[in-house]
């Protein structure tokens, strides 16, 4: 049966599911194997490329031809989960051959993968069928079925970190019943996302959060009749009025009790009680600050203390923009089944049209990086999302500052994502008979040779463009409030053409387009 999907990973991930994983179980195997070959069929383990004298394509036609006799014994890591020892070897060998197989063909290597589980690893199979934790599925193989020298706390980490960009690219909608999500539930979800950061550094102390309570009590009818006060608890408030901005209140229930909304999602069969839940961007969650211990074993169902909005997941971690906090909207960071996660509502994005509001840049769909300031140094020569680049590394890294990460192989990858003035500001993913195996963040320094479409990309304005500027800032795009003047270069962090003031600077303020010049 052939196996479905465009990429390599894909079809990976599809074959799993269709084998009864859970997409958290999936992801958590998948995260492994990437770790032990890039997810490539015919890797041969670095350190016997030169000691064998191969490369993992002349490994593999020799082994598959009979020229060479020793791959039982050789003790060489070969394929997605790197079969070393003997036995495992002579089994895998057995079976590619009992297929007429090719001992590096990936379907007939992920039948034997599901071969050994059923076979021998029966305790790890039942979790990754059952779990809805990339994290528990993924310590699962690596202490159970893997079982490298590294098991430390770190690598647990660093595996799972991989395992959770997979789910984040194939399962995150999936596991809300609607597939792959649409263009327009990205963008609905990016416009919710921005509206709640219009509010950043809304606070009690200068009286601006009154403004969020204004919105609110404006809005008839209230629910259940209240009127806020600027004194009262207003995190559910804040939420409430993002949804009003957005026009998302058929989706995104209007509450300034957490524990009323919560009942108004479950209302709308849009509550998510698992506190292992991977949100998206725009879910709801909700906290309880008396969440016990042993909360990543057990399912919180306590009453809710507060509640924040979802701005983005990186790997394990959870970034949430919320008001009230410490009286004031600020951010959180949290893990993904962290201790006091009540659960999560769930709006509809793909039934309703969200607004940015007026004077805002509509957020795109993948989210600019934040850079540093004027102090970025990456300037012009930083490639853009889309180039084809020449990696020169020997090392990619699961988040855009990880302090270590693992080896992989130079070659030919292509930009993905950045991250203006992160450790590792460039995310390769190798490309097909490139030669490389990166899929991570890796150094600027290690990019040689960026190309769009075969040339140079000539510098033009985007978001993550650096530019010149002098002149004064302005607060929306609009060119509404006039603020102090500024010179220098700058990184473009939001970009809206055709208003007045449409290129949004180091997070100082609005400039207008026609007064800036493009560096790189």
């Amino acid at each position: 049966m052939a196996l479905r999907g465009k990429t390599t990973e894909e079809q990976i991930y599809n074959f799993l599911i269709g084998k009864g994983m859970t997409p958290a179980g999936a992801a958590g195997l998948m995260g492994n194997l990437y770790a032990e070959s890039g997810l490539k069929p015919t890797n041969i383990q670095n350190s016997y490329e030169k000691k064998l004298g191969f490369t993992d394509e002349t490994y593999t036609a020799a082994v598959d031809s009979g020229a060479y006799g020793n791959f039982v014994n050789d003790s060489a890591g070969y394929g997605l989960a790197q079969w070393t020892y003997w036995s495992r070897k002579k089994a895998l060998l057995e079976f590619v051959k009992a297929r007429g197989a090719s001992v590096g063909d990936l379907e007939t290597q992920l039948e034997f993968l599901l071969h050994e589980l059923n076979a021998g690893y029966a305790a790890v199979l039942s979790v990754l069928k059952t779990t809805g934790s990339v994290r528990a599925a993924s310590d699962a193989v690596l202490l159970k079925f893997e079982r490298p020298a590294d098991q430390s706390t770190a690598a647990q980490e660093r595996r799972a970190g991989y395992g959770q960009t997979y789910y984040n690219k194939y399962a995150a909608g999936a596991e809300k019943g609607q597939g792959t999500m649409t263009a327009k539930e990205k963008q609905n979800r990016a416009n919710i996302v921005a509206i709640a950061e219009s509010f950043f550094g809304c606070k009690e102390s200068d009286g601006s959060h009154k403004k969020i309570i204004d919105i609110y009590n404006a809005d008839k009818p209230l629910a259940r009749g209240y009127p806020m006060k600027y004194t009262d608890a207003w995190c559910a408030c804040f939420v409430s009025v993002v949804s009003i901005r957005g026009g998302a209140l058929a989706v995104m229930p209007k509450e300034v009790g957490c524990g009323k909304m919560i009942e108004l999602y479950q209302k709308l069969g849009r509550w998510q009680e698992n506190d292992a839940y991977v949100p998206a961007p725009g879910d709801v969650v909700f906290y309880d600050w008396n969440d016990g211990p042993n909360y990543a074993a057990t399912d919180n169902t306590a009453a809710p203390d507060h509640v924040g909005i979802v701005v983005s997941v990186t790997g394990s971690t959870i970034k949430v923009i919320e008001g009230n906090m410490s009286n004031a909207v600020g951010y959180r960071s949290l893990a993904v089944n962290g201790r006091y996660i009540r659960g999560f509502g769930l709006p509809d994005f793909s039934a309703v049209t969200v607004k940015a509001p007026a004077g805002t840049a509509t957020r795109p769909t993948e989210p600019p990086a934040t850079s540093t300031g004027s102090n970025d140094t990456q300037g012009a020569g930083m490639p853009v999302v889309g180039d084809v680049v020449h990696f020169t590394g020997a090392a990619h890294y699961a988040s855009a500052n990880a302090n270590s990460g693992p080896a992989c192989k130079p070659g030919t990858a292509k930009v993905t994502q950045l991250a203006l003035g992160a450790k590792h500001p460039v995310h390769l993913i190798a490309q097909s008979g490139g030669g490389s195996t990166v899929y991570g963040w890796v150094d600027l320094a290690d990019i040689q040779g960026a190309t769009s479409a075969g040339t140079a990309p000539a510098p033009k304005m985007r978001v993550g463009a650096r530019v010149k500027y002098s002149g004064p800032l302005y607060r929306d795009s609009n060119g509404n409030g006039q603020g102090k003047a500024v010179n220098g270069t700058y990184t473009v962090k939001y970009y809206y053409p055709g208003r007045k003031c449409g290129v949004h600077i180091d997070g100082l303020g609005w400039v207008p387009e026609s007064a800036c010049s493009v560096v790189g």
